[in-house]
């Protein structure tokens, strides 16, 4: 299936909410994992299935403990949890000094993410920048999504990532917008881009709404899915699904 790695530049605004909104809405069978390598926090953020907690320990530290001889996809669900509405995770680092000694991890995980056969990956990368190894995982995405606001800063640092991604990487750029100036917002970023970026597929949006990111933290049900947040989450998943489902450009 296919691999979509969800990131951002400067900060991360927002990039894990919207990983766990759209896996929550994806319309196929999807994993979400958590691949920053400077640590996360779904273990400690999300339910699990039976209403209980995660295990932090259990995740991509496993993984990476398991596959120094070598990482094949059907490993991967091994390591895997599933939390409160069913959706299939796997955990990150639990900090960033774990990262040291998985160096060599980022590039096979990637193989393995991609090769998955039963269903999509999103994977929730943070912050691009910090960590040059990761660049061989990104390298495996069929997709690049990356996350701005529409402040001048974050928008300034997105145009210079964009121009240093590689040419050949199918890359969209997502605004976390407020809700009251939602279509401008998206617009605007989406002139900005135009005019300074060649190599972006799309700009979408998906609403700024804290409420509705509160009640991803375990309130599945219908509050969450009337929420701004999930309503334009359904409208990126379908951005996102035909963006992957485009033909190849002539090249």
């Amino acid at each position: 299936m296919a691999l979509i790695v969800l990131a951002a530049d400067k900060g991360a605004p927002g990039v894990t909410t919207a990983a766990t909104a759209l896996g929550a809405v994806w319309p196929r069978p999807v994993l979400l994992a958590e691949c920053d390598p400077a640590g996360g926090d779904l273990a400690y953020r999300l339910p699990a299935a039976d209403g209980g907690v995660l295990n932090p320990a259990r995740g991509l530290l496993t993984l990476g403990a398991t596959a120094r001889r070598g990482l094949r996809a059907e490993q991967i669900h091994e390591h895997t949890q599933k939390i409160v509405g069913g959706l299939d995770i796997l955990a990150g680092l639990t900090h960033g000094e774990q990262a040291a000694g998985l160096t060599w991890l980022w590039g096979p995980l990637g193989r393995a993410l991609a090769a998955l056969p039963e269903g999509d990956v999103l994977a929730d990368c943070g912050r691009l920048g910090g960590h040059p190894q990761l660049a061989e995982l990104v390298a495996e995405a069929a997709l690049v999504v990356l996350f701005t606001r529409a402040s001048l800063d974050h928008v300034a640092h997105l145009r210079e990532r964009l121009q240093v991604m590689p040419r050949d990487t199918q890359v969209g750029v997502v605004v976390i917008a407020d809700p009251r100036q939602y279509r401008t917002t998206i617009e605007e970023v989406r002139r900005i881009v135009a005019a300074t970026a060649g190599n972006v597929a799309f700009v979408s949006g998906l609403a700024h709404d804290p409420k509705g990111a509160e009640l991803l933290r375990g309130q599945w049900g219908g509050r969450l899915d009337r929420s701004l947040l999930i309503r334009t989450a359904r409208e990126l998943a379908a951005r996102l699904d035909a963006q992957l489902r485009a033909p190849e450009p002539v090249r």
